[in-house]
């Protein structure tokens, strides 16, 4: 039986794999730990195979933030990580999983601006939870030796029933509006259970390295908001000739490119040597929306 430790308690992604892997608990003990304050470094690590870390801040600014919060998001998401590595390390921990983001690439392209990313594609983030997401990488890797294997995960946007960010507010417009501007662009997305199954093949074949685990199909923004509104039973008709007001709108605002700017990973990032992704795109929305 191997045994997983979830550092981070409470997080959807978290709570999400602890009630998946249950499926299989002759096969795997998960246990999760609670990450805030001090008493966590009392809890005894040997005897894990791997750690699962989730703990961290999520990224829900717009524009300029604060001193104080940037600080928090490299002792969270960088200093926190490094620490938590350092003592699964030392006490024999085998594995290490670290939820890294598509956000060390930067922001969205603009609409009408392609944006695929390739294994040749730099590291460049935009902002302070990007870097702490990058130098935690760095620090990981610097841990890492025969004995201490590290993943690295760069999902792009995660959803599912109960996830938090863009795709609830995207639910919530389908269903209200009758009619939503259609823009013609292209982004990854990961839908829970896809990256569920993926983190569960990481600790079974005792991987390490960096991955980029995304769904089988790219996501249209505007169709990805009429198939919500479908899962209602919602019929939304999908306007054309938006893209321009919404360019000039976007002048004003990083909203419009967040949600129909274009960010996708090359489909050969994702590929793996056993299949992940069980859900498709059309079921994982019915799933999500319906349950």
């Amino acid at each position: 039986m191997k045994k997983i430790l979830i550092t981070g308690a409470g997080s959807y992604i978290g709570t999400s794999f602890e009630e998946y892997m249950k499926q299989w608990s002759e096969k795997y003990q998960v246990d999760t730990l609670d990450m805030i304050g001090d008493s966590w470094m009392k809890y005894d690590f040997s005897g894990y195979d791997s750690v699962y870390h989730v703990a961290g801040i999520a990224h829900s600014d717009n524009g300029k933030i604060s001193k104080e919060k940037a600080k928090q998001y490299y002792e969270v998401n960088t200093k926190l990580t490094i620490r938590t590595a350092m003592r699964a390390k030392k006490a024999g921990v085998k594995q290490f999983i670290f939820m890294s983001s598509a956000i060390v690439y930067g922001d969205s392209a603009p609409i009408g601006h392609k944006r695929m990313i390739t294994k040749d594609t730099p590291v460049s983030p935009a902002n302070c939870y990007g870097d702490s997401k990058v130098r935690a990488e760095k620090g990981l890797r610097r841990l890492e030796d025969e004995n201490f294997k590290v993943v690295i995960l760069r999902p792009p946007m995660i959803y599912g029933k109960g996830s938090k960010g863009n795709y609830p507010l995207m639910s919530k417009l389908a269903q209200k509006l009758p009619v939503f501007p259609y823009v013609d662009n292209c982004r990854s997305m990961l839908y829970i259970e896809n990256l569920m199954g993926f983190v569960r093949l990481m600790i079974e074949n005792e991987e390490r390295g960096t991955f980029w685990p995304q769904n089988a199909e790219y996501s249209n923004t505007s169709e990805l908001v009429r198939m919500i509104g479908k899962a209602h039973g919602k019929r939304i008709v999908l306007l054309r000739g938006c893209t321009i007001p919404l360019k000039i709108v976007g002048l004003g605002t990083g909203l419009v490119d967040k949600a129909f700017g274009n960010l996708a990973y090359d489909q050969s990032l994702s590929n793996y040597k056993e299949e992940y992704r069980n859900c498709s795109l059309k079921e994982s929305i019915r799933r999500t929306e319906r349950g």
